[in-house]
């Protein structure tokens, strides 16, 4: 397949590169569609208990509170006759909105419940209709019309779950610009110094370009047919841009390094298809093996960066190995245009002596060498043994967002959070007695300030003198209760709480649904955790298979996941350090708070999947030296001399593009920047250069190993970097059980 594509490019390159160009701009025509197809949100099972709850209320009930507009009178108490007025208004118009449905307020029901604890705020409660992207939409327009100054005694103020979406929204697009404002200059002046050619510096950038606007047209394809969310984009740009100039990198080095041996341009294609652009191929298909494990999980969040990191990583490789080949047979020995002044003309474009000099010491003193990295990178991890879990809130944006300050308001100056509130629906008709029995005991819980129903307003156990009840709560063929606590949203109390609730014995014959933020924080964590063994075996299984097509031994498959599995220890455990216990908060900007169970998943698929990318890239080197005859030690030192350069300038480069999003202000995609930059630095240096010689030394020949039936397997389907080059040694013999590719024999 190899050779059909070079001889494709060296036959057709003119015409590749117009296709190239003319699928280009037709991509970044759809592409630019994206961003209004894309959704927030996103982080529940649309099969969990809360969701149903959900639905019910929103079906029934004209839906849960969403919305929670915090008033505030400019002097004196919003029970004065003017700030009475003015609220009334307020509300009247917000009735009439008809993006809005159950509107409720202080002003209309005189609840204390409503009113702040010294009397200057009141709230309004209202839920935003619509589906997700809908919902958006309709949330801003809300936020922009009435948040601010009203009628000179008032001033408002938006929160509750459609306006934190609406402003993550709005933060995750300015991270974006800062991030690429940062990370595309940096990434070209690391391409000049890693080339010293403008020419060869600037087509792993065009490879990125390409792989971004791609993507961009398929989150636009899958917007319009399925929910994709918003944060999909910042993965395209980081992953597009680091992985196409990752892959392009291969290609020009070893394309380079083919013309410096003498060898013509259509051999230097030839050879540099057949080698470095078989190992993008299986580099790619470990990666996107690793990110289609993301799939699995019911939340769209989630499988969003499936959709995104398969796709961009596919079109990453398939523009690899098409449009770069072409572009070597256009430009020919003109690809070291452009020359800078301190680059040395006499260097190949690979070799790395120091790679190899690191190698040979770590290979005649593994244990030496390796026990001091192993103990540093356990003791990073070792905070894992504390990991908690959240889901994002009002605390991942900026101290100043103003969603983030309402929600700080209603914890301290109300009594109970409303926008947090439990909601227990209840999809049948009961009686006032057994409802008002229920709620009496779920009152009664510990952490629960009040419980509203129908049938009146319970506290300690028992129901509110003078207190009717909410008519909007009862249906005749439903109930809600709203279960309003005391306890901080998302606390390890408040998920007890949530368990507590859904023990106490219902009405007979009835099955309760609890919804709220809490319920869908424990919905989500158990159905992540349910379905994570499965995504971890889908990626351990994919993995080793194509390790193993790729080198035919069994013994390298499971060396590489066990030393993946240990620096994505060490960076999880760093991250954890950091984001979970507060460290460095004071410098990043950010507010401790338990880990992100989405983002941590996505972190270790998209770590793991870039740990496998360099796996190939220093294996594939190793593997084809061994494969001419040299014996391990030789073929590991000189392998890493070759493509030590390379991973750590693959790394550096794909580094930039995910600590740019260090930058931003929402801590959840600082935490998915830092976390992933540092998990790529750490297996490029930590593991390539140490861990991977040492245990290549310490397994000696049997790093090669695999029985008698998987090499005859091998034999078969299995691909090689390479075959030997005319007048190689001999490799084993065939009937070896360390044999590497019986048909090179």
């Amino acid at each position: 397949m190899f050779e059909r594509i070079a001889e494709l490019a060296i036959r057709r390159a003119r015409l590749i590169l117009v296709v190239a160009a003319v699928a280009l701009a037709l991509m970044g025509a759809l592409g630019a569609g994206a961003f209004g197809k894309l959704l927030g949100g996103g982080y529940d099972d649309p099969a969990s208990q809360s969701t149903r709850a959900g639905e019910v209320i929103d079906e029934k009930f004209d839906g849960e509170t969403n919305l929670v507009l915090l008033v505030r009178t400019a002097e004196g108490r919003v029970d004065t006759p003017a700030a009475r007025q003015s609220g009334r208004a307020l509300v009247a118009e917000l009735k009439k909105e008809q993006n809005l449905e159950n509107v409720v307020s202080y002003w209309d029901t005189t609840s204390p419940d409503l009113r702040s604890k010294d009397g200057r705020e009141a709230m309004v409660l209202a839920h935003v209709k619509g589906d997700d992207l809908e919902r958006d939409e309709n949330a801003k327009s809300v936020i922009d019309a009435y948040t601010g100054p009203y009628e000179g005694a008032l001033t408002v103020q938006a929160g509750g779950g459609a306006a934190v979406t609406s402003e993550m929204g709005t933060q995750s697009g300015e991270d974006l610009l800062l991030a690429e404002a940062i990370a595309v200059p940096l990434t070209l002046v690391l391409l000049l110094l890693v080339f010293g050619s403008l020419v060869s510096a600037l087509l792993p950038l065009a490879i990125g370009i390409v792989a971004i606007a791609g993507t961009f047209a398929e989150l636009f394809v899958l917007g319009s047919v399925t929910d994709v969310s918003i944060f999909a984009i910042n993965l395209t740009t980081a992953l597009g841009l680091g992985l196409g100039i990752d892959y392009a990198l291969l290609m020009v080095s070893r394309f380079r390094e083919q013309l410096a041996t003498g060898a013509s341009v259509d051999d230097a294609v030839r050879r540099t298809v057949a080698t470095a652009g078989r190992t993008v191929a299986f580099s790619a298909a470990t990666v996107a093996a690793a990110l289609a494990a993301l799939l699995v999980f019911p939340q769209y969040f989630l499988r969003s960066f499936g959709y995104a990191g398969v796709g961009v990583v596919a079109i990453a490789a398939v523009s690899t190995l098409f449009v770069m080949p072409a572009l070597f047979v256009v430009l020919g020995h003109r690809v070291n245009s452009g020359r800078l002044p301190w680059a040395n003309r006499g260097r190949t474009a690979t070799r790395a002596p120091l790679w190899g000099r690191l190698a040979g010491t770590v290979m005649r003193r593994p244990a030496l060498t390796a026990l001091p990295v192993l103990a540093v990178l356990l003791l990073a991890a070792s905070p894992l043994l504390g990991i908690t879990f959240g889901t994002p809130d009002e605390r991942v944006l900026p101290e100043d967002a103003k969603s983030r300050q309402v929600s700080s308001v209603l914890q301290e100056k109300f009594n109970g959070n409303d926008d947090a509130a439990l909601h227990v629906v209840i999809d049948k008709a009961v009686n006032k007695a057994p409802l008002a029995s229920y709620a009496g005991e779920l009152s009664g819980l510990e952490g629960v300030a009040r419980v509203e129903t129908s049938a009146g307003t319970y506290t300690d156990g028992r129901s509110t003198p003078s207190d009717p009840g909410n008519r909007a709560l009862g249906r005749p063929d439903a109930q809600q209760i709203n279960v309003v606590s005391t306890l901080s949203p998302k606390s390890d109390e408040a998920q007890s709480l949530v368990e507590e609730v859904r023990a106490v014995a219902p009405p007979t014959g009835s099955h309760p649904l609890v919804g709220g933020v809490d319920a869908e924080l424990v919905d989500s964590k158990d159905s992540i955790g349910s379905r994570l063994p499965i995504a971890v075996a889908l990626v351990a299984l994919t993995t080793f298979l194509l390790l193993f097509l790729f080198t035919g031994s069994i013994v390298q498959p499971l060396r590489a996941l066990l030393l993946n599995m240990i620096s994505l220890g060490a960076t999880l455990g760093v991250m954890t350090w950091i984001f979970q216990d507060g460290n460095l908060s004071s410098m990043l900007g950010f507010t401790a708070q338990p880990m992100e169970v989405s983002m941590t998943v996505l972190m270790f698929c998209i770590a793991f999947g870039l740990s496998m990318d360099y796996e190939v890239f220093v294996t594939s080197r190793i593997k084809e030296l061994h494969d001419l005859g040299e014996d391990n030690e030789s073929a590991v030192t000189n392998g890493l001399g070759h493509t030590g350069r390379i991973v750590t300038a693959a790394a550096c480069l794909l580094a930039v593009s995910f600590f740019a999003f260090g930058t931003a202000k929402l801590s959840f995609m600082q935490m998915f920047g830092l976390g992933s930059g540092l998990a790529i630095l750490i297996d490029a240096v930590a593991v390539r250069g140490i861990l991977v010689p040492a245990a290549m030394r310490l397994l000696g020949h049997s790093a090669w190993y695999a029985p008698g039936f998987l090499r005859k397997l091998h034999g078969r389907f299995g691909l090689s970097e390479g075959g030997p080059a005319p007048g190689a040694a001999p490799g084993p013999v065939a009937d070896s059980p360390y044999v590497k590719d019986p048909t090179q024999v």
